[in-house]
């Protein structure tokens, strides 16, 4: 039996860690007012589009919440400063710009709206 995409996903809490805070790292990018979904994307990854869509789906349900996407090779110094290791990868923030929580590889639905509960 071959396992699916969603079966990799990893979601974490990020705790009190080096990338729990990632100071100036969101200026230029409109954060939601209570919780950011931020998606780290490349140009050729599939599970990235259908990420994409589960994200910006949760964003329009949940008030407050805002999808920002970065493309990683657009911006690697930021990729490196959070230690991204794969696309797609999903951020969770609070209204303060923390990050709360960390998933890779992409995520359904109900996880979102699960890992979002820690953040708003």
């Amino acid at each position: 039996m071959t396992r699916g995409r969603e079966a990799d996903v990893r979601i974490r809490d990020t705790g009190d860690g080096p990338d729990a805070w990632a100071p100036g790292a969101w200026e230029g990018h409109e954060l939601g007012e209570r919780a950011t979904l931020v998606q780290f994307s490349s140009a050729f990854c599939q599970p990235c589009r259908a990420t994409r869509r589960v994200l910006a789906e949760v964003a329009e349900m949940v008030p407050g919440v805002s999808h920002v996407e970065i493309d990683a090779e657009a911006e690697l110094d930021l990729v490196r400063e959070l230690r991204i290791l794969r696309t797609p990868t999903v951020l969770v923030l609070d209204a303060d710009g923390h990050v709360v929580r960390r998933a890779t590889g992409q995520p359904r639905k109900a996880d979102v709206i699960a890992a979002l509960g820690k953040a708003v």
